[in-house]
């Protein structure tokens, strides 16, 4: 028990520190990239893009390694240690290159930030959520640790950036280190069993998950669905400051808004499996579906900054309901050797390809339609991926079968 608790703890502090660094650097991106870098919304458009397919690239590799080695530490040490010179990086090596050449600099920040961020979220939660499972906490209740340090960063990054966009990297370089105390000090005990589960995944487990129509029919949930929400935030802190007299006064009230619905965020992220374990994972995916449309919808109908923040703030009920039942709705219905490839590619990596194919055409309409109407063509689309998802995606009734046909397709290959 006394282990149980100082996993959950450190690991807490873990995603803390994590979140606090990635917000630090990353949650005003956008308004960097258009006011300090000034690029355009296509320009922009393009190192989202660029951010996704690096992204996409590490999280089928992350997965993979992730289930081989099972619960060994190893990753989450590689992107603690990456993660010290996010200051430096942006500082000295990204802002440079956009400014020098677009294109260059897209592949080179986007190497960077896939591999530390975009990929390595997906490897750290995957991972967090394994030990939860061998210890018995919830790995939602963890999880929200991560959106106080986003919240706890986002708060004071808005005033920062005023100041000078470089104070927001020292910090997140500060956060790193703290980031790289903890992992060192996380110990988890491994069972012959557990080693020789972990060792037993081959890259034929791997291939054969993309012969089952219902890993396919997730996919497409999350390219139709989950993706949508991420290029629907890219440039949404340029539109929201936009709306206010000044692009400094918007860059504050983004700061506040943001840190508020992160602790929000982090309150359902508490109550998110109790509300999952209660509608199932299917209902839940539906419903965070809905509540995701409704949200882009609403963006483009509100014309003033009261009714786009409220707006803004459905993310914190929607984020965590999909977040927890993603891990339900996998362990539910597909073989838990491979949770890591099946959360990084089911959904990370699904998530990134849908986001690398969307995010220039989105910057493309954000220059010639306009935030709004781009907002309410993105929105009718969840809605209708949505729609359709309530007659793919599987439902408790489902899950016996898939069990038994995953034990069959074990014992197959074991002769």
């Amino acid at each position: 028990m006394k282990s149980s608790k100082s996993l959950y703890w450190k690991l807490s502090a873990y995603f803390f520190f994590f979140f606090f660094t990635w917000s630090s650097s990353y949650s005003l991106f956008s308004i960097w990239l258009g006011q300090e870098i000034h690029l355009s919304g296509s320009a922009t458009g393009i190192i989202f893009s660029a951010n996704a397919i690096f992204a996409l690239c590490m999280q089928p590799l992350y997965g993979y390694i992730s289930d081989k080695i099972g619960l060994k530490k190893n990753i989450l040490f590689f992107i603690s240690i990456l993660l010290v010179f996010v200051g430096p990086f942006y500082i000295y090596v990204y802002g440079p290159l956009l400014q020098h050449n677009v294109f260059l600099g897209a592949i080179v920040g986007g190497l960077y930030l896939g591999v530390a961020f975009l990929a390595g979220i997906g490897a750290i939660e995957s991972y967090v959520e394994k030990v939860g499972r061998k210890y018995n906490f919830e790995y939602g209740k963890s999880r929200m640790w991560g959106s106080l340090g986003w919240a706890a960063a986002t708060f004071f990054a808005g005033q920062l950036f005023n100041i000078n966009p470089n104070i927001n990297f020292w910090i997140a370089s500060v956060s790193a280190i703290i980031l790289v105390a903890i992992i060192m000090s996380v110990k988890v005990e491994l069972t012959n069993q557990e080693l020789e589960k972990a060792d037993s995944v081959t890259f034929k487990d791997v291939g054969e998950l993309f012969l089952l129509k219902d890993f396919w029919f997730l996919m497409m949930y999350v390219m139709g669905v989950a993706c949508v929400y991420g290029v629907y935030d890219q440039q949404f802190p340029l539109y929201y400051s936009s709306l206010f007299p000044t692009e400094a006064l918007g860059n504050q009230v983004f700061g506040y808004l943001n840190s508020f619905q992160v602790f929000l965020e982090a309150g359902v992220m508490f109550l998110a499996p109790t509300i999952v374990n209660k509608l199932g994972a299917k209902n839940s995916l539906l419903l965070a579906g809905f509540l995701m449309a409704f949200r882009i919808i609403g963006s483009g109908l509100a014309v003033e900054p009261i009714g786009i923040s409220a707006m803004k703030l459905i993310h914190a009920l929607e984020l965590p309901i999909m977040l927890i039942a993603i891990f339900k709705y996998l362990a539910a219905n597909f073989d838990t050797r491979l949770s890591s490839v099946l959360y990084l590619v089911g959904f990370q990596f699904a998530k990134q390809v849908g986001e690398s194919i969307l995010s220039p055409i989105a910057g493309g309409m954000y220059d010639s339609l306009g935030f709004r109407y781009s907002y309410m063509l993105m929105g009718g689309l969840v809605l209708c991926f949505t729609i359709i998802s309530i007659f793919t995606l599987l439902g408790n009734k489902n899950k016996k079968g898939l069990q038994e046909a995953s034990e069959k397709l074990q014992q197959a290959q074991a002769i």
